[in-house]
């Protein structure tokens, strides 16, 4: 089984914590964060990053880089604005923030330019989240409002002057602020779950467009987590419960929390303000405003591990595979490893500089394979030279490095959807199981009352 790490921040200056999930060890402490919510994320794997709450009297914002074997953050930048959330995409080669004012920036991480910025939403952006297959941005925000957005629309020019809209969709039906996402598996046809103050969880469909449940909860609910084989998802309240609701399966509704809800989890003292689940689903993490974090068993709904932040609440986990270079039994020169200096990319730009404008704006977006061609994104010829020439001017070790990790990306997927079909298989196992059952009782008792019958008559 694949190593996870467990990381915990807080709105306060007290770190971040690190913890292996199983074993429980504790890894490197590091220095120096105050994130908000939403405001943690691991970068491929190959540092963590996290925007900061430092002055909320100061116009501009703070980002932060920890290399994975300094406690001490490296590489310090410094936005036009503060920023809330933070996303990164799976290959590490994008960096997205929400500003307070509604803004979304997107830097290149190797060189630290800003290479978008547009306006998405009235109010904060709260929450960014992208879609498995990379295409998609999903941000909520305290405008009640979730907007997806395609980065091929955000990088071609000609095709955002052409649209009178920028976003793909807008769901505005959350009456209060959107204070967490989450997406499924699928790309353009997953699914996303959205929760609010207003005591909702809405699911949505990214393929059709439209609202396809509306579940209300006895309290706020500030996070929810989707389990991978998509037949529940777990919502975090502010009463300390977290519950459990059902996405496919038929539910009664003198359910004692509500319909769809079937079950919760409690042990925290105060509000839940983060989950995390490990790759087979069968881990849940907790984080609370008690400064706990808590591992539960997905499948006996106990408590499997504690673990306790430095100081203050816990606003922010992220459960990820553990980087090679982090455990010396998988490094065959760890301590020579440690000793050499890691070098982190430049920071982030502040402003998208005028000396750009005359530069064509790069950008490298994973191919995807297409059933019908009607269905292939009408991508403009000048986005496509832009792409082409970024791929000829890699030298050859950074297209050995962009190679090496997407075909660490490509086995971790793979090993996500072997564990998602497992847990389906499972599943329809024992529902076949059980219906077998329950018809060869049914066929006995009807046998049964056939044999009393006859023995009746023939008295």
């Amino acid at each position: 089984m694949e190593a996870e790490l467990v990381l915990a921040s807080s709105p306060t200056d007290a770190g971040i914590s690190c913890w292996d999930l199983r074993s429980g060890t504790e890894h490197l402490r590091f220095r120096s964060c105050s994130s908000p919510a939403h405001g943690l994320t691991s970068v491929a794997g190959r540092f963590l990053a996290s925007s900061q709450l430092r002055d909320s009297k100061s116009s501009s914002g703070s980002i932060f880089y920890w290399s994975w074997n300094k406690p001490q953050p490296e590489v310090k930048s410094f936005p036009a604005e503060p920023i809330n959330a933070l996303a990164s995409n799976c290959e590490g080669t994008y960096i997205v923030g929400g500003s307070v004012s509604g803004e979304i920036y997107l830097w290149e991480v190797a060189t630290g330019r800003l290479l978008k910025r547009w306006h998405a939403h009235y109010r904060a952006v709260t929450c960014l989240v992208f879609s498995d297959d990379q295409f998609l941005l999903i941000s909520g925000a305290e405008d009640g409002s979730v907007r997806v957005w395609s980065l091929l629309m955000i990088f071609d020019d000609q095709r955002r002057e052409e649209a009178k809209y920028l976003y793909e969709y807008s769901f505005s039906e959350h009456t209060l602020k959107v204070t967490d996402v989450a997406a499924g598996y699928g790309g353009c046809n997953a699914i996303i779950v959205s929760s609010s103050e207003d005591r909702t969880c809405k699911v949505w469909s990214l393929s059709r467009g439209k609202l396809l449940r509306n579940i209300v909860f006895p309290s706020i609910i500030d996070a929810v987590v989707l389990d991978p084989g998509e037949h529940v998802f777990y919502a975090g309240g502010r009463d300390g419960n977290i519950y459990i609701a059902a996405l496919n399966a038929q539910v009664n509704s003198s359910s004692n929390y509500g319909f769809h809800i079937i079950g919760s989890l409690s042990e925290h003292n105060k509000a839940i303000t983060c989950l995390g689940l490990s790759m087979d689903g069968y881990l849940l993490v907790s984080g609370s405003e008690d400064g706990m974090v808590r591992v539960w068993d997905t499948r006996t709904r106990n408590i499997f591990r504690v673990f306790r932040h430095a100081k203050g609440p816990v606003n922010n986990v992220l459960v990820i595979r553990q980087p090679s270079h982090c455990n010396p039994r998988t490094s065959m020169n760890f301590q020579a490893f440690s000793s050499r200096r890691h070098v982190l990319p430049s920071p982030l730009e502040k402003y998208s500089y005028s000396h750009d404008d005359n530069i064509d704006t790069k950008a490298c977006i994973n191919c995807q394979t297409y059933n019908n061609i009607a269905d292939v994104p009408n991508i403009s010829f000048q986005t496509m030279q832009n792409q082409i020439k970024e791929l000829q001017q890699q030298g050859s070790s950074a297209a050995t490095e962009m190679e090496m990790e997407r075909l660490k990306l490509e086995r971790k997927r793979s090993m996500q959807m072997v564990q998602q079909w497992k847990k389906m298989y499972e599943n329809l196992h024992q529902f076949c199981v059980s219906e077998l059952l329950d018809g060869n009782e049914h066929e006995s008792a009807s046998r049964h009352n056939i044999r009393t019958e006859d023995a009746g008559n023939k008295v």
